[in-house]
């Protein structure tokens, strides 16, 4: 039965490794991932956008934006080590408001949209301190923490894949209180946002890529090989006195400038339906 491995200089792993240390990381107890198709989100315009979309012939998407993800953990009773992660993720979306013959108008906004993942956590009892100072104030955020795992939501922005134009006698089931709307999200906007009943309404369709994870600080005992010390000396830049034309003759010729390519290959994006089977053959 081999010995275990403690915190200290090691003779028999080979000379590549130095020694093993204990460090305290965050280690990923669960993750999930998601691909949402997040179908009929209202659309809450800016005051002066509303009067244009009363008046409006069509909608079409210019782009959409993900401003924010908040987080809220809680424990699942009766399942151990098990969490419910709420999520609500804040949306800026810019349309392009038709009214008639002359050119559209941007009009921007505020979508909204709630999700709930379940994930496993572990657990932990004991109650965290930390000697972090606070330098305008009491150190009262640092005096206890929960044991809560932390939660970590990855996502890209998103991509509007259809906008709807209603009456207003149109309800639907997706609607939400703009006064629960934080005031940093509010303050991303030109103007108040506008949650009117009257009127016309828009809805929007997105796809939204994330990854969440719920994470803890936990101790681990690693190898190393060495400090990490660099070997790379800083520069300046391009100035500092260098000979200007020996700086241009480090640069390579740009053949395919002069040159064009026979075939052009074609940029892999998820916004592009087009380059799914470019992608996929990966």
């Amino acid at each position: 039965m081999s010995e275990k491995i403690v915190p200290g200089p090691l003779q028999e792993c080979g000379a590549s490794v130095q020694e093993a240390v204990c460090i305290n990381t965050k280690k990923i107890f669960d993750s999930c991932r998601d691909q949402d198709c997040i179908e009929d989100l209202r659309f809450y315009p800016v005051l002066c956008g509303q009067d244009i979309i009363n008046n409006a012939i069509s909608v079409k998407s210019a782009k959409a934006e993900l401003l924010h993800v908040y987080t809220d953990v809680e424990p699942i009773n009766f399942n151990r080590g098990f969490y419910t992660v709420d999520l609500r993720y804040f949306y800026r979306v810019i349309l392009q408001v038709c009214c008639g013959c002359a050119r559209p108008t941007e009009v921007e906004g505020l979508c909204v949209f709630d999700k709930r993942v379940i994930l496993f956590g572990s657990e932990g009892g004991a109650k965290v301190f930390t000697s972090d100072t606070c330098l305008n104030g009491m150190d009262i955020s640092s005096i206890e923490k929960s044991n809560l795992p932390t939660a970590v939501v990855e996502a890209v922005d998103p991509i509007v894949l259809d906008t709807k134009l209603v009456d207003a006698c149109e309800h639907r089931c997706c609607d939400c209180d703009i006064s629960e709307i934080p005031s940093c999200i509010c303050d991303c906007f030109g103007s108040e946002l506008c949650g009117n009943d009257q009127g016309k309404r828009v809805f929007i369709t997105l796809g939204q890529f994330s990854i969440v994870r719920l994470e803890r600080d936990t101790q681990l005992l690693i190898p190393t090989y060495s400090y990490c010390v660099p070997d790379k000396e800083c520069t300046c830049g391009c100035g500092c006195g260098a000979d200007p034309c020996e700086l241009f003759r480090s640069i390579a010729f740009p053949v395919d400038e002069f040159f064009p390519p026979n075939a052009v290959e074609k940029k892999c994006d998820y916004e592009s339906a087009k380059c799914s089977c470019c992608c996929s053959k990966r």
